[in-house]
């Protein structure tokens, strides 16, 4: 059972695993909410099913770690887990991409001094050297770039009211703790959620 979906649940964990190990700075975390929304008036919520991050009929553990993580924040903003009759409801999305970073420096080259072995036309001689010639380099490095969205819906409206994004190029240590990774994913989408940790 667990080959059904191995790969698409590597790939998830991948894409959700946001910590940015390979970034000083960190992922790159937006939000946008409904302007028109009390979100003080909210009480209860419930998840999604099935969630974005759920394959092929099953729970990943990418969703189920989101899950739990989002769940605490929310509890923690005063809201109760209410599965039966929710006012908000949480989907995740992961996605994972190829990227290619561009990067042009500008870097000495040959000096004019050396040109045809003897020197610049041959008159120098190798005694000295003349100022260097500068060249742009172009450096091509691929890595992977990995996005997070949490979607907070109006339950009644059937209307998204908050959109929590987390982004960022995915290293190595980041896919290794995935778990921690994914949980910071989270609690860095929700310090930017309307209603604050009480």
């Amino acid at each position: 059972m667990k080959t059904m979906f191995k790969t698409p649940v590597l790939a998830l964990a991948a894409a959700a695993a946001l910590a940015l190990s390979a970034c000083a700075t960190g992922p790159a975390v937006t939000s946008r909410a409904d302007t028109s929304v009390n979100f003080a008036g909210y009480r209860s919520f419930a998840f999604a099913e099935p969630l974005g991050t759920d394959r092929n009929g099953y729970q990943t553990m990418v969703s189920q770690v989101l899950k739990a993580s989002a769940r605490r924040e929310l509890e923690a903003r005063g809201l109760v887990y209410d599965a039966a009759a929710p006012q908000l409801i949480v989907n995740f999305n992961a996605a994972l991409a190829d990227k290619l970073r561009v990067t042009t420096t500008t870097a000495p080259t040959m000096a004019m001094g050396t040109y045809y072995g003897r020197g610049y036309y041959g008159y120098r001689g190798g005694m000295y050297t003349a100022w260097p010639m500068y060249q742009d380099q172009t450096n091509v490095t691929q890595y992977k770039e990995g996005t997070l969205n949490i979607d907070v819906a109006d339950a009644g409206k059937k209307q998204l009211v908050w959109e929590g994004v987390v982004a960022g190029s995915v290293g190595s240590k980041a896919q290794q703790n995935l778990e921690a990774t994914l949980d910071d994913a989270v609690t860095k989408a929700f310090a930017r959620f309307p209603v604050a940790r009480k």
